[in-house]
């Protein structure tokens, strides 16, 4: 008896499916929220999961949370290139007479100056750099789990990322540098 209900949990998808959706959905949330706006993460979250659902045999034990932001992150990517072929279609429609598309919504966002200068140093970057620094930063993956989710090694990882940092250093003191040399300096009386 003991043994048929064992096999029952084995056999059943959502006794594994349920741990780790329960583990991990927030997080993919926060990783779909960052890149693709609040608007879109819990689809793309849901998405992430229905692959995780049809693909659960395929999930490497103990890598699961790295399994599941690669899954994100080649999600992320469809959406990206979609978005860009409907930005192409959007302005080929403004081309024509009586055409005219209306523009996404601008969010009002309100940062911290150092913190906009970072992003913008970030977004200076290689798509790769911030990659990289996201999903370490961020996303809090170590070098292995970085390594699974983009399909290269760990120490390609190191060396990227040490790379992308010096980068983003770099950007960011220059970012620091001009708004310095800009801004009003006070009277002197």
């Amino acid at each position: 008896m003991e043994t048929e209900s064992v096999a029952k949990q084995h056999s059943d998808p959502g006794h594994r499916f349920d741990p780790l959706f329960q583990a991990h959905y927030d997080a993919i949330y926060r990783y779909c929220a960052r890149r693709l706006g609040v608007s879109e993460a819990e689809d793309a979250a849901a998405d992430v999961f229905a692959v995780a659902w049809r693909r659960l045999d395929d999930i490497p034990d103990g890598s699961d949370r790295a399994w599941l932001f690669g899954v994100a992150y080649r999600l992320i990517g469809n959406r990206y290139r979609s978005r860009r072929r409907q930005i192409g279609l959007a302005a080929r429609l403004r081309a024509v007479p009586g055409g005219a598309v209306a523009s996404g919504p601008d969010p009002d966002q309100t940062r911290d100056e150092e913190v906009d200068l970072l992003l913008r140093a970030l977004d200076q970057l290689s798509p790769v750099d911030r990659e990289l620094l996201r999903l370490s930063a961020w996303d809090g993956l170590d070098r292995g789990e970085i390594a699974l989710v983009l399909g290269i090694s760990e120490n390609a990882v190191d060396q990227r990322l040490h790379r992308a940092r010096s980068r983003l250093k770099t950007r960011f003191s220059r970012l620091q540098s001009a708004l310095s040399s800009i801004e009003p300096k006070e009277a002197s009386t």
